[in-house]
């Protein structure tokens, strides 16, 4: 295996300007920089981790906290934040928490010597922990604002507001809210939207599910007692579970029932396509994340905290309708989709 003694004698220089040239390049001179990529790259050299992290005071890995991998919402989440650390030459840990805040802690704790930095989707632990764990080591928390923690939070209650509205503007009056996860700091925006956009109409709200197809079936009983017409799920994989119980019974949607959800999963086959949803930017908000994580490692400083929201799209389709309206009001298949922006 090639050393890194190698590549300072093929090269001509000395081992100490070889480490400086992969891992400070601005303390050596272009050429002899260039000199050194060719003749590491020729040799078939690779940098060790453990080496830059001497050299640098970095490990070159990120923490990536997700509640479960079952979860489809979190795909291109986590696709989205391997990318922009691989683009800046880092690699990326995705670890699972089960929803457990004690969990959150513990991995903390064990990965705070071992990481630059650490991001946690939608964090179960207490605010003054998150806040707490910030000062000591790059924190970015996705879905969830935190005092004292940068964030990015996809504005899916701003997309429930434009939901409610058209479901009130079809004529809708008793509407079942599907809600979850568990402790969510952001479903309990989503639902205090969607009660904010339809003031006139009965709002049943059952919950917290787990983004799971059973947890759907389960909620069927919890619907069919509402005596809605209308069902918004904050999950899809929680709205295709409903939707096969539905099935089974008999039941249409929108002829029997109008349905929607809050994310927009088709693209990755994991929801119907003609399921009325908010389009949600995930491996927008994956990317974000990780490279304000990236800012705060490379910092000294970590200065005020930045937060961004991230806007959703509205997409009706044909599982709304008018209340009793019949399965052929709604949009046909194969017709072009309507979409608009949520303000």
């Amino acid at each position: 295996m090639t050393r890194l003694d190698d590549v300072a004698r093929e090269a001509g220089v000395s081992a100490s300007t070889v480490s400086r040239a992969l891992t400070r390049p601005g303390m050596v001179s272009e050429a002899t920089r260039s000199r050194v990529l060719a003749t590491a790259e020729r040799l078939g050299y690779r940098h060790h981790p453990a080496a830059r992290a001497l050299a640098t005071g970095r490990a070159g890995l990120l923490a990536f906290a997700v509640a479960s991998l079952a979860n489809p919402f979190h795909a291109p989440i986590i696709a989205g934040a391997q990318e922009a650390a691989e683009e800046a030459g880092s690699e990326l840990i995705v670890v699972v928490t089960d929803g457990s805040a004690a969990r959150e802690e513990a991995l903390f704790e064990r990965l705070a010597d071992r990481v630059d930095g650490f991001a946690a989707v939608g964090p179960a632990a207490p605010a003054a922990r998150l806040a707490e764990a910030a000062r000591r080591l790059p924190l970015v928390t996705l879905n969830r604002r935190v005092r004292g923690v940068s964030s990015v939070v996809i504005d899916t209650p701003g997309g429930m507001a434009g939901l409610g509205a058209h479901l009130a503007a079809l004529g809708h009056a008793r509407v079942a809210y599907l809600g979850g996860p568990e402790g969510s700091w952001l479903d309990r925006r989503r639902l205090r939207e969607l009660r904010r956009a339809m003031p006139d109409a009965e709002i049943a709200a059952s919950g917290p599910y787990p983004p799971e197809f059973d947890a759907g079936t389960r909620a069927f009983d919890a619907v069919a007692a509402s005596g809605c017409t209308a069902v918004v799920a904050y999950s899809s994989t929680v709205l295709l579970g409903l939707l096969h119980r539905m099935t089974m019974k008999g039941l249409r949607a929108p002829g029997d029932l109008s349905l929607a959800c809050a994310d927009d999963l088709s693209a990755a086959g994991l929801a119907m396509p003609d399921v009325t949803a908010l389009r949600v930017p995930g491996a927008e908000a994956g990317r974000l994340a990780v490279e304000r994580l990236l800012d705060l490692a490379r910092s000294s400083r970590p200065g005020t905290p930045a937060h961004q929201t991230l806007g959703v799209t509205l997409l009706p389709r044909a599982s709304t309708a008018a209340p009793g309206r019949g399965a052929g009001t709604g949009r046909r298949r194969g017709d072009r989709e309507r979409a608009r922006p949520v303000e």
